[in-house]
């Protein structure tokens, strides 16, 4: 994995100035775009569209450094439609503006990525593989902000914002595990790994009945492989510890892919909060399966 990583990383950076051909990414990588920008998001912190950016504003540096490159140049070779729009990206990434860079001693760079092996994990996790009909999500949704520590407060509203009237129409629909309140995150924006921007959070049950109630939202999940993952202890950190040990050292060491679907998760009995069940579903494909 780690060469192909590299090897995409080398393709990128052989077409940085032109177009990135996906389809090559795929060839290259043997996985899907989605799941090869998502794994480039997890494991580097960044998002690539981001990465791809921050490359191109480092050259122009050198550029307008050592080449004796016109700003205006220098935007056009980087993309931007035009010398404002590079100026102003120039200036929030490096913190001078590209007329200043051979004035100031102190210049930015940004070097080409490549990924290494570190040695980490040797914790056990507790995980199975099962596979599932189509099914489908129902309950009351809201585009909330991205945030991996701590209680998001957009969710904790959107949870108190259901009547005891829509709980109990939503227990009706509830005839699959695990037969209980579900929490479902799906459409990240781009820059989720980077906790950036946001997400669509709904709150609700896991169904295969039809879906009547108007008030509820819906979304209609197809047969998938789910990966698992279950856990205990204190609330939410445990259960944020388990989300990303699975992204950073499970994912990437394991034989599988993430599939474009919703995460779910849903927890135990919440009385004592040190010590609370909780469990994780990613949706999953063998890498290379269709």
């Amino acid at each position: 994995m780690l060469k192909s990583m590299n090897e995409a990383m080398d393709y990128i950076e052989l077409h940085l100035y032109d177009e990135v051909e996906e389809s090559e990414l795929e060839r290259i990588t043997g996985t899907s775009v989605y799941h090869f920008r998502r794994m480039f998001s997890f494991l580097s912190g960044m998002t690539l569209g981001e990465y791809i950016r921050s490359r191109k504003l480092s050259n122009a540096t050198f550029d307008l450094l050592n080449e004796g490159m016109s700003v205006t140049d220098a935007a056009f070779k980087c993309g931007y439609e035009s010398v404002d729009g590079f100026s102003r990206a120039f200036r929030e990434w490096s913190g001078i503006k590209p007329s200043e860079v051979k004035k100031k001693n102190n210049l930015k760079a940004f070097p080409k990525l490549s990924f290494q092996l570190v040695l980490q994990g040797g914790i056990n996790m507790d995980y199975r593989i099962e596979k599932k009909e189509a099914f489908k999500i129902v309950g009351v949704q809201k585009r909330v902000p991205i945030q991996f520590n701590g209680e998001n407060q957009e969710i904790i509203k959107l949870a108190t914002s259901i009547t005891p009237e829509q709980r109990k129409a939503l227990h009706s629909y509830g005839d699959m595990e695990p037969y209980q309140v579900v929490n479902a995150s799906y459409n990240l924006d781009d820059g989720c790994m980077d906790e950036k921007g946001s997400l669509d959070h709904m709150i609700g049950f896991l169904t295969k009945k039809e879906v009547t109630a108007n008030e509820f939202t819906v979304v209609d999940v197809p047969a998938l492989t789910w990966a698992i993952f279950s856990s205990k202890g204190a609330f939410p950190t445990v259960m944020q510890e388990t989300w990303a040990k699975f992204a950073s050292e499970w994912l990437p060491s394991s034989d599988y892919e993430l599939v474009n679907a919703p995460n779910i998760s849903f927890t135990g009995d919440m009385t004592d909060l040190n010590n609370v069940y909780s469990e994780i579903w990613f949706a999953v494909k063998r890498k290379g399966e269709k």
